[in-house]
């Protein structure tokens, strides 16, 4: 495996003043020779432009955030990530590599820019926004769901070295961690079961960890990994969203029952303390079916007001 090695190249300024001093030289000797001086002086003006342009060759910049690595006829030297003005050996061949954040959704594609023979540009690069993936959750429902993943490049020589395109290879293990992560949980859970829907952050933690565990020999570090898109199928849609509304009025009706029995056993209890009156088990049973109906009821109760006796 070939591991970063940080170097520190020389700065540039001096050579380039010595570049300068070359060029100048050059010129002098060129001018000496049309005023008729020896001609040997041609070979001396002939080196001293080779050498300009030789160590012209050798001069690079690096930006902020940005990075360079160097090789020798194939051999890896060494990568430069600290911004500034190098010249470094003429015979070296650089590669670029961006350190910046950059971040993607998953079921996206990039176009690159292509130029003809001449060099001008014939298409410039572009960048479809990200297609949904359609896969079935752990009980065998089908989904839709992307995630937007987070991401920079850590580790210059394996991104280069050990991965043929690391920004491809980012997305395609990004699209198959997605995948695997939907098919062991489901959509909806049940309890304390995890789920896609109902656990939104331990599902983003768990799926950054699965993508920074196949990117980890890519030297890309996963800054951050979230659902971004999350639903069912077209054709099971609308199936689901009834059973989903059923669920809701169980649910509902299920604490509204709750409820109306606490505030039952309150009322019984505070009439019997206070004394308001005494009612035996049928009246009981009667006062709490009533309680029962108007606390329970989906609709506004209409209230029959008793004008006999107690027990007429």
């Amino acid at each position: 495996m070939v591991t970063e090695k940080p170097i520190t190249p020389m700065s540039g300024w001096s050579p380039l003043l010595v570049c300068l001093l070359m060029a100048v030289g050059a010129a002098v000797v060129f001018v000496a020779i049309a005023n008729g001086l020896t001609p040997w002086f041609v070979m001396v003006g002939i080196g001293l432009i080779l050498a300009t342009l030789v160590t012209a060759i050798g001069f690079k910049a690096v930006a902020p955030n940005d990075s360079r690595t160097f090789l020798l006829f194939g051999d890896y030297k060494g990568s430069v990530k600290a911004p500034g003005f190098y010249w470094v050996n003429p015979f070296y061949t650089s590669k670029k590599v961006s350190l910046r954040v950059r971040n993607f959704e998953t079921g996206s594609s990039s176009q690159p820019e292509k130029k003809d023979a001449a060099g001008n540009i014939t298409q410039h690069r572009s960048h479809t926004g990200g297609k949904p993936s359609k896969v079935n959750d752990r009980d065998g429902n089908p989904i839709e769901i992307s995630a937007v993943v987070v991401w920079k490049v850590v580790d210059t020589a394996e991104a280069l070295f050990e991965v043929d395109d690391y920004e491809h290879y980012v997305s395609v293990q990004s699209e198959a961690a997605l995948r695997n992560l939907a098919s062991r949980h489901p959509y909806d859970g049940h309890d304390d079961e995890v789920s896609l829907r109902g656990n939104t952050p331990a599902i983003g933690d768990q799926l950054q960890s699965d993508i920074q565990e196949r990117l980890g020999k890519a030297g890309v570090n996963v800054i951050e990994a979230r659902i971004s898109h999350l639903a069912y199928a077209p054709e099971i849609a609308a199936a689901m969203l009834q059973r989903q509304q059923a669920s809701a009025v169980v649910a509902a009706r299920t604490k509204i029952v709750e409820g109306a029995v606490g505030m039952v056993q309150m009322a019984l209890d505070q009439l019997s303390a206070q004394g308001v009156v005494d009612l035996d088990e049928e009246r009981r049973a009667a006062m709490v079916s009533n309680l029962l109906v108007v606390l329970c009821s989906d609709r506004h109760t209409q209230p029959v007001v008793n004008t006999g006796t107690l027990h007429n």
